[in-house]
């Protein structure tokens, strides 16, 4: 017998019995009732952690409890005979009824960022934005993840999802990143954290906003929130929820920097590795020292103009392909920008005296070997050679640190440059967190709204069967020989009607912010129109989804 993390359960192996048998025990205090000798009992799961109750003739429990029937348990034990003829799928949707109907589907963010894990373990985590749609692909297949997306950056690796149930789909997904990264579970969740529906949200906002980054205010998260919603359209997985938040959080941090201005005067993860540079050099050989770029992407790209603004007037950039040097180039003509290719590269580094690397690439570009050939550098800090990587995964080996005539920093270094630019932007950070707040309010009550949308259409659909066969009756007893118009007008008539009658209801099961209507209200109304209608209820619902998720994992 085990008791599950989160959920008041008792597992039970059974010979031919696949999976387990499970009884949900009720985990709240005995009522009067008595209870049958045998039973299958099934119980909405509690958040805390609560002592196992176990089942004995005679006893009773909370009345909240639902008991089926049919036969599980008989004088504390299970019997393997009836256990056996139970399916998986019956086990899964029976036991999963009471627990994923009684709340709606959850957001959920697991992430591990610059705050909580070192760039060891990110980088290992890192998925290239070309992978993400195959990342959202296999988190949408796992048994409790309707929705997912992957928010991968050089300080974060987040993952949103909508989940059936917060704790088996924290379970699969914390499972899925071991598997996919090669980190044992049990380090995950040593760094990771975890964010459920309002706080999830609020969190994505701040992260948009630039309040949850290395350097407050950057500017560069919002753009690479920007590209989970670009790389996500048309991704099934990418769904509803999750396409609304990101979509939301890129409309609360634009509206973040515009009236906060918390961007102005902000260094970017790009300005602050040229400025930790500078820190580490002489200031004499400021204007001497050889500058050495790696990748000419949007940080390289970054790096060259924060060295410009510097006062850098030459530098080597290596890069894949010489376009996008040139157009840098021509767009900074007063500076010279040597190209280079990347088979030129460790000839260059020997000439550098500080290497910024900023490249895409999976494994590193300078291992311990590499360096120790290089030749002596001509500035530097007592004739030691600087490697500033900003790269995630890393584009600078953790053993080039072991050679003594180099110095290596990566992006967990870049905190003691930020820290005094704190101050001015932690005011301005208080009044976007206002502005989050209110956003966050927003975009719950357009989810909120979401509950009522499968009833809506149903009414809707209800509503027109009925109206479209009274109207084939009264057009047949028009007989054959009656004018278009007549047709069309009487169709116009059957619709106005219907839309007139339908206004009201339709009125009551939006919750949309728009009134003072709450939520509870607006379910009650849902409830009530399901029961006067004979619509088919969200548990119906969710279990149609139960019943898919199991059988496309069967196959």
């Amino acid at each position: 017998m085990a008791v599950s993390s989160g959920f008041a359960t008792a597992s039970f192996a059974v010979a031919g019995s696949k999976p387990e048998a499970v009884l949900l025990l009720c985990s709240s205090s005995l009522s009067s009732r008595a209870l049958p000798s045998q039973i299958r009992v099934l119980c909405k799961p509690t958040r805390s952690k609560r002592p196992l109750v176990r089942v004995q003739s005679g006893a009773s429990l909370n009345p909240r409890c639902e008991v089926a029937s049919d036969v599980l348990v008989q004088n504390g034990t299970v019997d393997p005979k009836r256990t056996s003829s139970v399916s998986a799928l019956e086990q899964l949707k029976t036991s999963a009824a009471d627990r994923y109907t009684k709340e709606r589907s959850s957001i959920v963010v697991i992430g591990l960022s610059v705050h909580t894990t070192p760039v060891e373990m990110r980088e290992k985590l890192a998925i290239p934005e070309a992978e993400c749609p195959r990342a959202i692909g296999e988190l949408c297949n796992l048994n409790h993840i309707e929705e997912a997306a992957v928010l991968s950056t050089c300080n974060r690796m987040e993952i949103y999802v909508v989940a059936l149930s917060q704790h088996r789909g924290v379970k699969e997904v914390t499972e899925w990143m071991s598997k996919t990264s090669g980190i044992p579970v049990s380090e995950l969740c040593q760094h990771r954290f975890l964010l459920y529906n309002k706080d999830a949200t609020q969190h994505l906002f701040e992260v948009s906003a630039g309040l949850d980054s290395l350097v407050l205010g950057e500017g560069q998260i919002l753009a690479q929130v920007k590209q989970v919603v670009k790389t996500g359209q048309g991704v099934v997985g990418f769904g509803r929820n999750i396409s609304g938040l990101f979509k939301h959080a890129i409309t609360v941090g634009k509206r973040v920097r515009t009236e906060t201005n918390i961007a102005a005067g902000a260094v970017s993860v790009s300005s602050a590795a040229v400025e930790l540079a500078l820190m580490k050099l002489p200031e004499s050989s400021h204007a001497t020292t050889r500058m050495l770029v790696i990748g000419a992407g949007k940080m390289g790209k970054l790096v060259i103009k924060h060295l410009v603004a510097k006062g850098c007037t030459k530098m080597v950039v290596v890069n894949r392909t010489e376009e996008r040097v040139a157009a840098i180039r021509e767009e900074l003509n007063e500076v010279e920008i040597i190209y280079k290719p990347f088979t030129e590269m460790l000839a260059c580094a020997g000439e550098a005296d500080v290497i910024f690397t900023s490249t895409a690439s999976e494994t590193p570009l300078f291992l311990k070997e590499d360096v120790e050939v290089l030749p002596p550098v001509v500035s530097g800090i007592g004739g030691l050679r600087l490697f500033v990587d900003i790269s995630v995964p890393r584009n600078v080996g953790s053993c080039v640190a072991d050679v003594e005539t180099a110095r290596v920093y990566n992006v967990d270094d870049l905190k003691e440059v930020v820290a005094a630019n704190k101050e001015d932007r932690l005011r301005k950070a208080m009044e976007a967190q206002a502005i989050i707040a209110e956003e966050s309010k927003q975009f719950e009550a357009w989810r909120d709204s979401l509950e009522t949308v499968p009833t809506i259409k149903k009414l809707r659909a209800y509503a027109e069967r009925i109206r479209a066969a009274e109207l084939e009756k009264c057009l047949s007893k028009m007989g054959d020989d009656i004018s278009k118009k007549t047709r069309r007008a009487v169709d116009d008539l059957s619709r106005g009607i219907v839309n007139k009658l339908l206004h009201g209801p339709m009125q009551h099961l939006r919750c949309d912010g728009s009134d003072s209507r709450t939520l509870s209200e607006t379910l009650e109304n849902m409830h009530a129109l399901n029961r006067m209608f004979n619509l088919e209820t969200e548990i119906s619902v969710l279990e149609q989804k139960i019943r898919a998720k199991v059988e496309q994992n069967q196959k």
